[in-house]
């Protein structure tokens, strides 16, 4: 499922960060870890890929991360605040750097009017930094959906704004 781009992006990623000596970490819910998957599946990635959180269920984005089920609750699973939340709660259990998390409806099926299959929100967290989020509505499959959101978040490691 791991496309070569996908690959090769991850393996730039890790080059960039190890040469700045950053560990990564990543909070994930529809894409069931396929973010940390690519950085993983490169040899040597331990050096900067420090964990990774599969919080699919909002139990275990609570739990985990320590996303307020009030939060959750009033905003729901797929939003910018809740993304902005698993972030910082990668970042908080973790000894990493910077943390993405990854939020959104894949489909086929869950979408609605307002947030529509392929809507997924992105949370980006550089310790001593404030957090970010992102969103997109990537069109496609379940599959499709999916890659697109590792990419995406790939991308941001790579373009992250951290001080020197």
């Amino acid at each position: 499922m791991l496309r070569p781009e996908t690959l090769e992006l991850a393996e730039q990623v890790l080059a960039q960060c190890r040469a700045r000596g950053l560990r990564l970490a990543t909070a994930e819910s529809c894409t069931g870890g396929l973010v940390a998957a690519a950085l993983t599946h490169i040899a040597g990635s331990s050096d900067v890929f420090e964990r990774g959180f599969v919080t699919y269920s909002n139990e275990a984005k609570t739990e985990l991360l320590g996303v307020p089920a009030a939060l959750i609750a009033e905003h729901g699973a797929v939003s910018e605040p809740v993304a902005r939340a698993m972030a910082e709660g990668a970042l908080r259990g973790s000894h990493a750097d910077m943390a993405v998390s990854v939020t959104g409806i894949a489909g086929p099926g869950g979408g609605s009017g307002e947030k529509p299959v392929g809507l997924v929100w992105f949370g980006f967290a550089v310790r001593g930094k404030d957090c970010i989020a992102r969103s997109s509505i990537f069109p496609g499959d379940r599959a499709t959906i999916r890659a697109q959101s590792v990419s995406f978040a790939l991308q941001f490691f790579e373009i992250a704004p951290l001080s020197e």
